[in-house]
């Protein structure tokens, strides 16, 4: 069974899409290849008042996707070589988001790897991850038992404050 997620399974809150996101496939078209990887961490960020939020900062060019309707893909560089690929969730006008950490595919241990892996740059910022063909999330009827998710707090945000300590970081 492969069936394309739609907006309604984004357009709730993101602690509860980042979870169930767990076991979900990230799908890649480009050009004639299809890549196919199992999501097996990912990290929420939940809204204006997450101080490791980017939209923590407000509108701003960088953050506009963010700030629109749940389904579509936030991507941005880091360190000015790495892109990162979130999905917004939640409701349009409501920044939220969530990060892809990993996924079950070769060299694709950390955000930065998945994204040169999958070939997910700028040019997908914005793409309707509900409806387009280059880059969407199946449910391929793959199970993930509650015992079988982890709990962390969130990577790299030490800046974040009291932030910093959510266990918004979820993986298998």
């Amino acid at each position: 069974m492969r069936k394309k997620l739609g907006r309604k399974f984004f357009q709730r809150k993101t602690l509860i899409v980042a979870r169930e996101l767990l076991g979900k496939f990230l799908i890649r078209r480009s050009g004639g290849t299809v890549i196919a990887a199992k999501i097996i961490e990912t990290e929420a960020y939940c809204g204006p008042h997450d101080k490791a939020c980017h939209a923590s900062k407000g509108l701003t060019p960088r953050t506009r996707v963010m700030f629109g309707p749940p389904g579509h893909a936030y991507v941005y560089l880091v360190y000015g070589m790495y892109h990162c690929l979130n999905i917004v969730t939640e409701k349009d006008g409501y920044p939220a988001a969530v990060l892809i950490r990993a996924v079950e595919h070769p060299n694709a241990d950390g955000p930065g790897k998945l994204c040169r892996e999958l070939k997910i740059d700028k040019k997908l910022n914005g793409a309707d991850v509900t409806s387009g063909d280059k880059l969407w999330v199946e449910d391929r009827g793959v199970r993930v038992a509650a015992s079988a998710i982890k709990r962390s707090p969130r990577i790299g945000i030490d800046y974040a404050g009291p932030w910093k300590h959510k266990l918004w970081r979820f993986y298998l």
